[in-house]
């Protein structure tokens, strides 16, 4: 089967997958080499995907860079998303407030504190040295953790419209010298032609990414989060620090930052986004990658089949492979970012709105 499979990271269940799904290419966005090799060995569970995927006779392709850079790739399709437009008036924001007491609950706890303290009084002193029942604390229960969908954004199900506020947008560090990718380089530069309320980025770039159930943000102290505009935005996948340093922009857009780097920032009066890092990433795949690389295979592969039908020997194999003509590009189910999101789910939660 003429079959590539897309991935973020080449992790052990991707490799599974790859092996079950008989694939003959696996796309994986980070490479798995970072270094040079003396040697290979099964011990080592990053070594041991590449070995049995190369017992299978699978490859493996990693583009990064090449797909950060790119015009159209990874660092457009998310300004597209922070660009992007939701019906009108956008949907309002709330942030979640601690759950107030009820009086009953009050009551009830001043009571247990009150008859716990007269009971020590009356104890004689040698009953005080006896262990304490422990009091029994309230028991909360978390969700699973929680990850974007890997589904790509059907603009025919989702109300945002990518790329459709008046913006202008410019590389962050061009890469010059290469025929035919004017305008490449990493990181953009969002400028919007009216200020946007942070709120409503927060709703597109939530849109946008597969619905996550949270990210981190970062605001300058004393700032409300309701009261901040954004005229511009620094955007850059993964680890954004190399490419967003020094960027004057309102809001820092990326994957990751370190706890030093984003509280420089917001100390220069700068907001942060953050995902975790694979997650500014892996929508690329399902929402841009998979069509076009499908659309460059389907043709490739046609130009291939009919050079190869004119030879006037084919072994089997071949034979069997020219009869094929479908091609088929498909994102892993098992790719995920190693960090999901665990929600509170005992408390009740009031919304405050933000806009």
């Amino acid at each position: 089967m003429n079959s590539v499979l897309l991935t973020i990271d080449l992790t052990k269940a991707v490799a599974d997958e790859a092996i079950e799904r008989k694939d003959c290419v696996v796309v994986a966005y980070h490479p798995i080499i970072f270094r040079g090799f003396k040697s290979l060995t099964l011990s080592d569970c990053q070594q041991q995907s590449i070995l049995r995927l190369a017992l299978e006779g699978i490859s493996v392709y990693s583009p990064h860079t090449a797909v950060d850079a790119a015009p159209g790739g990874l660092a457009d399709w998310l300004a597209d998303i922070v660009t992007g437009h939701l019906p009108s008036p956008e949907p309002v924001t709330h942030t979640a407030q601690r759950e107030k007491a009820s009086p009953e609950t009050i009551e009830e706890e001043e009571g247990e504190v009150n008859s716990e303290a007269n009971a020590s009084t009356e104890q004689p002193a040698e009953a005080k040295k006896k262990p304490q029942r422990p009091r029994m604390s309230l028991q909360r229960t978390y969700s699973k953790p929680t990850y974007p969908s890997h589904r790509p954004v059907d603009t025919s199900k989702t109300d945002l419209d990518p790329s459709s506020v008046d913006h202008t947008r410019s590389v962050i560090s061009p890469v010059t010298g290469v025929e035919g990718f004017e305008g490449a380089g990493f990181g953009r530069l969002v400028t919007f032609n009216e200020p946007q309320p942070l709120t409503h980025l927060v709703e597109r770039i939530a849109h946008g990414v597969g619905s996550p159930k949270g990210f981190p943000l970062a605001i300058p102290q004393g700032k409300q989060v309701e009261d901040i505009q954004i005229r511009n935005v620094g955007v850059s996948a993964g680890s954004g620090h190399s490419v967003l340093k020094g960027v004057e922009a309102d809001l820092l857009f990326t994957g990751e930052l370190s706890h030093h780097e984003a509280l420089a920032a917001t100390e220069k009066g700068q907001c942060v986004i953050t995902l975790f890092h694979s997650n500014s990433e892996r929508g690329f795949l399902s929402s841009v990658l998979k069509e076009k690389l499908t659309e460059v295979l389907k043709e490739e592969w046609e130009r291939v089949r009919n050079e190869v039908a004119e030879a006037q020997e084919l072994t089997p194999e071949w034979e069997d492979a020219v009869k094929d003509e479908d091609v088929l590009v498909e994102c892993s189910e098992r790719d995920r970012d190693p960090f999901g999101v665990v929600i509170l789910q005992s408390s009740k939660q009031e919304g405050k709105r933000l806009s």
